[in-house]
């Protein structure tokens, strides 16, 4: 064989070998590319049974990857591990102002009601939420991870809301859905807060009628007409018509929430009852319209349309087979909001089992607010949402010592 033939083959074989090289490192399976894992003597994932000495792996995307006994999840070389007493989800808080209610109770960091008309169904959360509000960092310290705030009880119609994570320096960081349901209110407070406002529950009820009526009315010639003039009250009723947006009515006595009920099925809105101080006297007729309840808080001062609220309220809708959920709601003096945690705490003092308290505040909050897809539970694929603590959750003196937002540690002070 010549010497340039030799040459050529050489080059060849080494080509055929690199080439095989290559193809066996491409058919190798993917490696776990984790970010930070999380080991918890007790793992709560709320989508199945709690897993002793079990360990959570997040990846670089900021989405599980594992969960399972530490026997079953290997957590890769060089990976940093987090330890606790007990691992759940990050809290879903279903009903909150935190963001656009500001800690300080001065007019600048009050956005949460507008006062000057009844009904503003276009206002939108988006532009008055400040994700850099401290009580926003107080919360999250304390294991609220998604946030469903907005404008807040006390007028007829008082604009829209939305779901945040309780992170960024500003809105655009912290969206997760920018127009989720429009916040209303039935009863007298609405006449108290709102200069003008409806008189008696049934004028309110009258003037939100109307108002569906001529957002009917504006999309049947949007439809014929193929547009015309912009209006954006018209355009988000015409939303919750379409069933798009859902309609969450604060309605604590049985007048209300009956009437609440008569609206949805009227206009076939898509309805979240909020408060629902007065619920457990109607259950029947919320389960046979399918409707979820976001129940006012345990702690919530028992006075005005709140008289004969119940501290075991929370109990007695799930045990009549309600889809109940808690919040941290609204208080109209400083600092504006309770405590998620604190909330859950003591609906589990007065009843409701451990499992579904924490379900109450995880799983079931992120199917109302429809965001079950992301966040809730601990299950590969969703959001690296967690929460470590060092001792039960709802035990008094149990802290909170490590939020995790997306794979990101965002507190680490135990409180």
């Amino acid at each position: 064989m010549k010497g340039t033939e030799k040459v050529r083959w050489h080059l060849i074989a080494r080509f055929a070998i690199l080439t095989a090289l290559l193809g066996g490192l491409l058919a190798l399976p993917a490696l776990v590319e984790a970010q930070i894992a999380v080991r918890g003597n007790v793992v709560h994932p709320v989508s199945g049974p709690a897993l002793e000495d079990g360990i959570v792996l997040v990846g670089a995307d900021g989405r599980i990857e594992a969960v399972g006994p530490a026997g079953e999840v290997q957590v890769p070389d060089g990976v940093e591990t987090l330890q606790a007493a007990v691992v759940t989800p990050g809290l879903v808080d279903a009903r909150s102002v935190v963001g656009l209610a500001g800690y300080l109770n001065q007019p600048h960091d009050q956005d949460q009601l507008e006062t000057s008309s009844a009904i503003q169904p276009e206002l939108r959360a988006i532009d008055a939420y400040n994700a850099r509000e401290e009580l926003v960092g107080w919360v999250r310290s304390l294991g609220t991870t998604t946030l469903h705030t907005g404008h807040g009880p006390g007028s007829l119609m008082s604009g829209q809301t939305m779901v945040v994570k309780t992170r960024g320096d500003n809105v655009g960081e912290a969206v997760v859905d920018s127009v989720t349901m429009v916040a209303m209110t039935l009863g007298p407070e609405v006449s108290q807060m709102i200069p003008g406002g409806p008189g008696t529950r049934a004028k309110g009820i009258a003037q939100l009628r109307q108002q569906f009526v001529r957002a009917q009315e504006y999309q049947r010639r949007a439809g014929e007409n193929g547009g015309g003039d912009r209006d954006l009250q018209m355009e988000i009723l015409g939303r919750m018509l379409d069933g798009e947006v859902k309609a969450l009515i604060t309605a604590n006595r049985i007048s209300e929430i009956m009437a609440a009920l008569r609206l949805a099925e009227e206009f076939g809105l898509d309805l979240v009852l909020d408060g629902a101080a007065e619920a457990y006297l109607v259950t029947d007729e919320i389960r046979a319209a399918g409707v979820p309840v976001i129940v006012h808080p345990t702690l919530a001062r028992h006075s005005g349309t709140l008289e004969h609220g119940t501290y075991d309220a929370a109990k007695r809708l799930h045990d009549a087979g309600l889809e109940v959920t808690l919040q941290s709601g609204f208080e109209g003096y400083v600092p504006k909001t309770r405590v998620l945690l604190f909330e859950a705490g003591m609906a589990a003092a007065y009843g409701l089992s451990f499992e579904n308290t924490l379900e109450a505040i995880t799983l079931q909050a992120a199917r109302i607010i429809g965001q079950d897809h992301r966040v809730g539970s601990l299950e590969p694929g969703k959001d690296g949402d967690l929460v470590l603590y060092d001792g039960d959750p709802f035990e008094y003196l149990t802290r909170v010592c490590t939020v995790i937002i997306e794979g990101e540690v965002v507190s680490d002070e135990c409180r």
